[in-house]
């Protein structure tokens, strides 16, 4: 007699050439994660194979009930780390980083996305309180194994994670993502989101991207974004940097407000933060709206770090941005 955890994990290939794709994309509040399934016809090695579907975008905020069919649109690949087999996972994006300008200096990305996981019935973090930054123990860190999954779970779907640790406040984890080029680093870390939530359902704990999750005297949540291109890894490296850390200056303001919401209760001057109405930036100054580490300094080339955008930010967003600023805009 076959249990429920047997049949979840039924290889389909032994018996069909049939996979399930998950399409996932990004819903109204522009935080929140959809997904639905399809059984197409295995395998898929190309994202044009996959045929376009659509949603009832009057149920998660993105269309009105009389007009109420969106289309997705296949825009990148990764596998199924749940259903596993040739089983795929897919999202819609819209791509940003077709500008010749962009192309041609490569932009890298990588992407620090912290986040808190909570007690499910009463919304409080794993743990608390407790020693945390990087530690271990049973009495220090909560919700590794959580945590383990999900790195594992990104490493089989083909996202480029490059690590994890333990957070400063309590309860709260951090993954890496990149360096990744252009709009791949934002398709990695919405399919990483994705797969967190996936993997904190199973476990029966609350996934939190909220900036600021507890008042208080405590680190918030961000996702600082490091970025280099060609020119800034090359010699001389540093002085493009340097030019383009000035272009951010001009446009802090519009950098803050897309950078995600309730972004001013974490950028607040303390806790390893700039104040949210300041820009400055300094060599390895964690309290700085964007930080050049030291190695750059010393090599005269290399990457600096973003550390304004919120943990609740839109991949696509800051990125692209980050893009625009430094690479294709023009002060009047």
């Amino acid at each position: 007699m076959a249990n429920l955890t047997d049949l979840v994990n039924l290889n389909l290939s032994d018996c069909s050439d049939k996979i399930i794709a998950e399409y996932i994309w990004v819903g109204g509040s522009g935080i929140d994660l959809r997904s639905k399934a399809r059984t197409v016809k295995g395998p898929i090695t190309d994202v044009s194979q996959l045929p376009k579907w659509n949603y009832d975008g009057s149920s998660t905020g993105q269309a009105p009930g009389e007009d109420s069919e969106v289309i997705l649109y296949p825009q990148a690949i990764f596998k199924d780390p749940f259903r596993r087999g040739d089983n795929i996972l897919r999202h819609s994006a819209a791509k940003i980083f077709s500008h010749p300008d962009v192309v041609a200096e490569v932009p890298w990305y990588g992407i620090e996305q912290e986040y808190t996981l909570l007690q499910k019935d009463v919304n409080w973090p794993l743990g608390w309180p407790g020693p945390y930054y990087c530690a271990a123990g049973a009495e220090k860190a909560f919700g590794r194994d959580i945590v383990d999954a999900h790195y594992k779970a990104c490493i089989y779907a083909g996202i480029n994670i490059s690590g994890i640790n333990g957070e400063v406040m309590p309860g709260q984890w951090e993954f890496q993502v990149g360096p990744s080029v252009g709009i791949a680093a934002a398709d990695q870390v919405w399919v990483a989101r994705y797969i967190l939530e996936r993997v904190t359902e199973v476990a029966g704990v609350v996934l939190s991207l909220d900036p600021k999750p507890i008042p208080g005297d405590w680190n918030g949540a961000g996702a600082h974004t490091n970025f280099s291109t060609k020119s800034m890894r090359e010699p001389g490296g540093y002085e493009v940097i340097k030019k383009a850390i000035d272009k951010l200056a001009l446009r802090h303001k519009e950098h803050i407000a897309a950078y995600g919401e309730g972004n001013e209760r974490r950028l607040t001057g303390r806790h390893e933060t700039a104040d949210i109405n300041t820009f400055k930036w300094g060599v390895a100054n964690r309290g700085a709206s964007i930080r050049v580490g030291r190695d750059t300094e010393k090599e005269g080339k290399g990457y600096f770090e973003d550390r304004r955008p919120a943990s609740n930010m839109d991949p696509y967003v800051v990125t692209g941005m980050i893009a625009e600023t430094t690479l294709l805009w023009k002060q009047n």
